[in-house]
């Protein structure tokens, strides 16, 4: 029998109201269905907490990286709902993204006029309105080949991907200055600018690091190439980065590991990269005042590097742009506290988070507080100058995000665990605990990397949630062969101290994710329906070309042949559409409903032709109809009671 006490009264009597008393069911049914299934109080608590109703909406949506699936995943809290895939890098059929539609957008990703139709989605970014999440807008990157994307929040859709020309990898992207004047994007690994060829021995000479500033027009819902800039920095491995917000706004901090400059070679003896990046006793935390390098850039003073402004190392120092200081060796995750008055860095390898403080680096500069330079003179801020304090959370600690009421949490690797700490200063009152203390730890499966909790990384956290987005599952849920689903636990923060429930896990079955931003439902506003029969979704206005009804056609001229169509309930107009063999086809096509969710594919066999066509939407779509035969389309979303009918032949006669 389950124990009966207050805790348990109160999850039963949540499940029943859940349930619903009027079908008859009562709290002894639901205990009988506990026990046959051998589930505890803590469990019919949680699934309390987490169960959504038919109909019950999400109160949060998690926008979580999908890793080598190259795109971003939509999910609900506390649901743990997948909600949506967007398609962003690589091509993706049920949205006919790369199938159809998107392909000129996937093409201004070509690395060096090559298509690369995957990517490695790490960091997303909702766009910031004074360092409050928006709703309007996500950016991810591609840590493999260094390009950044536009998401518009209206319709879940891809608009626009950036090739960053100077790097090949950026793990450091994508973060926003508060009101999403510049999306950050550091590099990663140190190479020639341009990817040029260069001997690994001449690596201090010609191998460079960089952080780019890319310039967002929120009118236009474009980054803005003609606007944007980068900075060159050392050969470090420059890793994640967060811009300054209140108290820190205008400043930009990123981290680095392997300040040794080691060039790995294990085939020729060498020490590896893991044995030789990992050497000195600290790494550096780079402090950028990005707000000095964009008026810097403003006055050109940059230096042209593969067609793209650079403002080069020297110019940053005489320019008092960048300063470092030591921070734990390998670190991984630097955090803003919500006031902006305070940094929080992990190291890997030091089982401390160490909280720098924007006053004192102010101070520290002002007074040149030096401990040194760098190999390229750039000036280092004594670290007794500019750190806060360190708290001792556990081993592997990675990132932090923090809550509304003083608290902070760190994901730790090693311990597979989500610590909990306070904050000290201006925070402090919040807790029962003292200032820089642990206050507990929840231990997660397995293997923690980043976390993400309720508007966690804005000026004002909600708190009541927290994502732990761990590597591995192990034996957390059914083995589907050797590769293992990963694994994403929602745990319930809401109490203070040691209290921290693990109260929903969700496998991942898709692409390593990476990281998430998480935000409340109700600031996002998109569209049920497209406003305007017509609509192109990529410049977001009615395409002046757009079919409309009854004036459905096919024209020819000059081997060019151009189709007009609609699309509805259940049919295609026209149905018959035949070409000669080599003739380009423009095929334009809308769907003229006005209905919530009646969305229309359109698929033609052996062309690769795939699209989805919400309410409203217009698309058009070219190709060569190199070869001869007849092919039936048909619409491939499920639409209606006819939906096997809406069909036509497109027929290319042989020459």
């Amino acid at each position: 029998m389950l124990q009966q006490g207050s805790g348990w009264k109160i999850a039963i009597g949540l499940i029943v109201a859940l349930a619903g008393a009027a079908t008859g069911q009562s709290i002894k049914d639901v205990e009988a269905a506990a026990q046959a299934r051998g589930l505890s109080t803590a469990d019919l608590l949680a699934a309390a907490k987490t169960f959504t109703p038919s109909g019950m909406k999400d109160e949060y949506v998690i926008f979580s990286s999908g890793g080598h699936s190259g795109q971003v995943f939509a999910i609900g809290v506390p649901s743990m709902r997948l909600l949506r895939t967007i398609a962003v890098f690589t091509p993706e059929p049920w949205q006919g993204w790369g199938y159809g539609v998107g392909n000129e957008i996937l093409a201004e990703g070509n690395v060096n006029g090559k298509p690369n139709l995957w990517g490695d989605t790490h960091h997303p970014a909702l766009s910031e309105t004074k360092g409050e999440y928006d709703g309007q807008w996500l950016f991810i990157n591609d840590k493999i080949n260094a390009r950044v994307a536009v998401i518009d929040l209206r319709d879940f859709e891809t608009k626009q991907i950036v090739k960053n020309p100077l790097t090949v990898s950026d793990h450091g992207g994508t973060f926003v200055t508060p009101d999403t004047e510049y999306v950050i994007e550091g590099g990663q690994y140190a190479v020639p600018f341009g990817a040029k060829y260069a001997p690994i021995s001449e690596y201090k000479e010609k191998y460079r690091g960089s952080v780019t500033m890319w310039k967002f027009d929120r009118k236009a819902g474009r980054i803005d190439k003609a606007q944007s800039f980068a900075m060159e920095l050392p050969p470090y491995w420059q890793d994640l980065a967060d811009a300054g917000k209140l108290a820190s706004d205008g400043f930009m901090f990123l981290n680095s590991l392997n300040t040794e400059m080691a060039t790995g070679g294990i085939q020729d003896k060498q020490p590896p990269f893991e044995a030789g990046a990992s050497r000195n006793a600290t790494d550096y935390l780079h402090i950028i005042d990005w707000k000095k390098a964009e008026q810097v850039f403003k006055d050109g003073k940059v230096e042209m590097i593969e067609d793209f402004p650079v403002i080069r190392i020297q110019t940053l120092i005489d320019e008092g742009i960048i300063y470092m200081t030591p921070e734990p060796r390998s670190p991984h995750g630097v955090d803003v506290a919500p006031k902006g008055d305070f940094i929080v860095v992990s190291g890997k390898l030091d089982p401390h988070v160490t909280i720098y403080s924007i006053d004192k680096i102010k101070q520290a500069i002002a007074d040149k507080k030096y401990s040194s330079s760098d190999e390229y003179g750039i000036p280092v801020l004594d670290f007794d100058a500019v750190v806060e304090a360190q708290v001792e959370v556990g081993l592997g600690p990675l990132h932090t995000q923090f809550g509304p009421d003083g608290y902070a949490y760190t994901s730790l690797f090693l311990d597979s665990a989500v610590a909990r700490w306070t904050l000290g200063g201006s925070y402090g009152s919040g807790t029962p605990e003292p200032d820089w203390t642990l206050a507990g730890k929840t231990p997660v499966n397995y293997n923690v990397g980043h976390l993400g909790a309720a508007e966690g990384d804005t000026v004002s956290p909600d708190g009541k949630y927290l994502i732990a987005f761990n590597k591995w599952s192990v034996d957390r849920f059914l083995h589907p062969g050797p590769l293992l689903a990963q694994n994403f636990q929602l745990i319930d923060i809401s109490a203070p101290g040691a209290n921290m429930p693990v109260i929903y896990d969700m496998p991942i079955g898709m692409g390593e994710p990476h990281y998430a931003q998480i935000i409340k439902a109700d600031k996002l506003k998109p569209w049920s329906v497209y406003p305007e029969v017509g609509w192109d979704p990529h410049t977001q206005a009615i395409d002046p070309w757009a079919p409309k009804p009854k004036q459905e056609r096919i024209e020819r001229k000059d081997g060019v042949v151009e189709v007009y169509s609609t699309a509805v309930r259940s049919h295609f107009n026209p149905e018959h559409v035949t070409v000669k063999q080599g003739e380009k086809v423009v095929w334009r096509i809308t769907n003229i409903e006005r209905a919530v969710d009646a969305i229309h594919g359109f698929a033609i066999p052996q062309y690769n032709i795939n699209l989805s066509l919400e309410p409203g939407e217009t698309a058009k779509i070219e190709f060569v109809a190199d070869v001869p035969g007849t092919f039936p389309f048909y619409c491939s979303e499920f639409c209606s009671a006819l939906h096997l009918e809406m069909a036509g032949y497109f027929m290319v006669e042989p020459n």
